[in-house]
């Protein structure tokens, strides 16, 4: 055997891997989750064409005018059948003919109505001969990077690896003290250190496949885009897993049963998973919480992956992400050390 082989360390780390292979269910929710989960998103908000909303008029004459519109497509029905269609849903917006004018009845706090009563409009107003006082066209673009799925990629990569390292983690450590392995390990002379370091080890080499398999699915399935460095990704994805290591190991230092440290991961990931940005913008939240959402590990993590794959971004650029994600790694792990308990 050689040096190596004898080092506790390596073999404990050696034992974290051949666990992890043994437990189908974490295989499944580490790698075939989030491609599956990126694959239902990116189907749901892929690129359509726009939508032709169906609207009603109570006069030929309204119908072929709201007709001439791309956008819409209309029908012609009396004003009780319209308001009848309007409540089941049937359709958008009724055009109805008054003495003095049109009347449309639509419910405002619908955005598709209030769309439908823009286009009716203005097709109304063509048809009557209105002319626009400025001459305007359309440019169309579908640049890969503006869409939902390039927007959402990111964050799954940021969620996953904060759900695999601390559930891989938490859940390890507390099941061994459960089982008393811990207790028998105080015995031997390995460091606590070296324990803990295992675990972090095992989960930086798990991460060429998670991260690879999840990031070659977007780029071949949807053509994400990877504007930034391949390098200072792999980094990012690096820093992310290890703060969100040291957050498992400080959350299962102290538990004693699966049930605590369940709690105490939810309670974890949790407001992260609300707060930090997965699938919305973190800046729709108000700016007197922003502060606390921004120093959020999995916020900082999302942000500069966003960054370094939607527009480019440079490493340098990202360094208060960088600064929070090696504070979240070294204060949390730095505590477990002290605090870890092996009964």
């Amino acid at each position: 055997m050689s040096k190596l082989e004898f080092s506790s360390l390596y073999q404990l780390t050696m034992v974290r891997f051949r666990l992890f292979l043994r437990e189908p269910e974490a295989i499944f929710w580490i790698f075939f989750f989030p491609i599956l989960l990126a694959m239902g998103l990116g189907i749901a908000f892929r690129n359509r064409p726009a939508d032709v909303l169906q609207v009603g008029a109570t006069t030929t004459q309204l119908t072929q005018a709201l007709a001439a519109d791309k956008g819409l497509t209309a029908a012609t029905m009396d004003e009780a059948e319209g308001t009848h269609e309007l409540a089941t849903g049937r359709i958008l917006l009724l055009a109805i003919q008054r003495t003095d004018g049109v009347a449309y009845k639509y419910d405002d706090t619908n955005p598709d109505a209030r769309t439908a009563r823009l286009l009716a409009d203005r097709a109304v107003q063509a048809a009557a001969g209105r002319h626009d006082a400025v001459r305007s066209s359309n440019e169309l673009i579908h640049e890969t990077g503006a869409r939902y799925i390039d927007f959402v990629v990111p964050g799954l990569l940021g969620m996953n690896l904060m759900g695999s390292a601390m559930w891989g983690l938490g859940f390890a450590i507390v099941e061994a003290r459960q089982k008393k392995l811990l207790k028998r390990l105080v015995a031997s002379p390995m460091p606590k250190w070296q324990y803990l370091a295992s675990y972090l080890i095992s989960r930086m080499a798990m991460l060429i496949i998670e991260v690879g398999a999840f990031l070659g699915f977007a780029r071949v399935a949807f053509g994400v885009p990877f504007r930034g460095s391949l390098a200072q990704l792999v980094l990012l994805c690096l820093l992310t897993s290890m703060a969100f290591s040291g957050l498992g190991l400080l959350v299962s230092s102290r538990a004693r049963t699966m049930e605590a440290v369940s709690g105490l991961m939810n309670l974890v990931m949790l407001p992260m998973w609300i707060l930090s940005g997965v699938f919305f913008s973190a800046t729709r939240f108000p700016a007197v919480i922003q502060p606390i959402v921004r120093a959020l590990p999995l916020t900082a993590a999302i942000d500069a992956m966003r960054g370094n794959m939607l527009q480019g971004t440079s490493l340098a650029q990202m360094m208060p992400q960088v600064g929070i994600l090696l504070f979240w790694f070294v204060v949390p792990f730095a505590v477990s050390l002290r605090i870890f308990r092996w009964r």
